[in-house]
């Protein structure tokens, strides 16, 4: 986090810590030295770490990667590498074979960029109730825009 981003708050990294890795999506400001091509992050960066044994496997070895989620905007979480296949096709050079995914609920997204609010993006497999919980009294949680 601290190397993708422009001095991550106490608080994302409270979050990351109680929640990663898992389904949860946290946007913060981009290190500006960062040259990836993030399409129209507009100076943000998109951050997860996700529960799965060979992801984390993978990103030990390699580091960080730019990557797509498995699914297009408004449309189901791709539950195999058929689906996502389905979606993408041959736009995406490289597709990871994990196995059937376990979850059918997309990851949650966090936008942290204003120190004093977490917007929720997107709710997903965690619930508004255990971001509350975490946040406490350090900022305030607004759903949407």
């Amino acid at each position: 986090m601290r190397a993708l981003t422009e001095s991550p708050s106490d608080l994302a990294i409270k979050l990351a810590d109680q929640f990663w890795p898992g389904a949860m999506t946290l946007i913060l400001h981009a290190q500006p030295s960062l040259t990836w091509d993030l399409g129209e992050a507009r100076g943000t960066v998109a951050l997860r770490i996700p529960n799965s044994e060979l992801t984390l496997a993978l990103l030990r070895e390699v580091g960080p990667l730019a990557v797509s989620s498995a699914n297009l905007t408004a449309l189901p979480v791709a539950k195999n590498i058929d689906e996502a296949q389905g979606y993408f096709g041959d736009k995406v050079a490289v597709y990871l074979d994990a196995g059937p995914s376990k979850n059918s609920k997309p990851s949650t997204i966090l936008d942290l960029t204003d120190p004093a609010t977490v917007r929720v993006v997107r709710l997903g497999a965690l619930g508004l109730s255990e971001i509350r919980k975490c946040v406490g009294k350090a900022a305030e949680v607004v759903v949407g825009d």
